[in-house]
């Protein structure tokens, strides 16, 4: 059985058949669930999980406090280290559910850029990632960077920003990681 991190974007909430589908598949499967705990597509997958009665899950949250576990399912929580609540405080958990998870499958609007970011952690670890892009309801595998780059090419500016500026923070990394090599 695999570890699968589920994520989306938080102004989705509806679970159209196509998606019911896939997690029916991976109840069948007996795969482990990984979520957060945020409104939108975390709080969606949980409800259809809980519906089905579902025990495999794993609700991630932040400093012992879940926003939302519909299952009442086990949780992982993760430390802050007392940072505010912004963007990097819940890329914190996110984060974690990628380096625990074998793949991911995320639920995108096409805007939201945590969703992004969870894709891209995946794709850094080597592992894959099915992603739902809500605006055209078609199912995307993504197994390398330029991949997520045919994704976002659709997108908004903003978006496409934000990935460009990413992208070139990891081959900067990438690249001082094998000079270090070198000596």
């Amino acid at each position: 059985m695999s570890n699968v991190f589920f994520g989306g974007s938080r102004n989705l909430g509806r679970l159209n058949p196509a998606i019911r589908t896939r997690l029916k598949n991976l109840i069948t499967n007996k795969h482990t669930v990984l979520i957060g705990d945020a409104n939108g597509v975390d709080k969606a997958v949980q409800s259809f999980f809980a519906s089905e009665g579902y025990r495999n899950v794993v609700v991630y949250c932040m400093d012992g406090e879940c926003r939302n576990n519909v299952g009442n399912w086990s949780i992982k929580s993760i430390d802050s280290g007392g940072k505010k609540k912004d963007f990097s405080y819940y890329a914190i958990k996110d984060a974690q559910m990628s380096f625990a998870a074998d793949y991911g499958f995320m639920i995108w609007d096409g805007e939201s850029k945590g969703t992004l970011n969870n894709v891209l952690n995946l794709i850094q670890q080597g592992k894959l990632a099915l992603v739902y892009r809500s605006p055209s309801r078609e199912f995307i595998q993504i197994k390398s960077t330029d991949d997520v780059v045919s994704l976002v090419n659709s997108c908004t500016s903003d978006v496409r920003e934000y990935l460009n500026k990413k992208i070139k923070v990891e081959k900067r990394v990438a690249a001082s990681n094998q000079a270090a090599l070198c000596f």
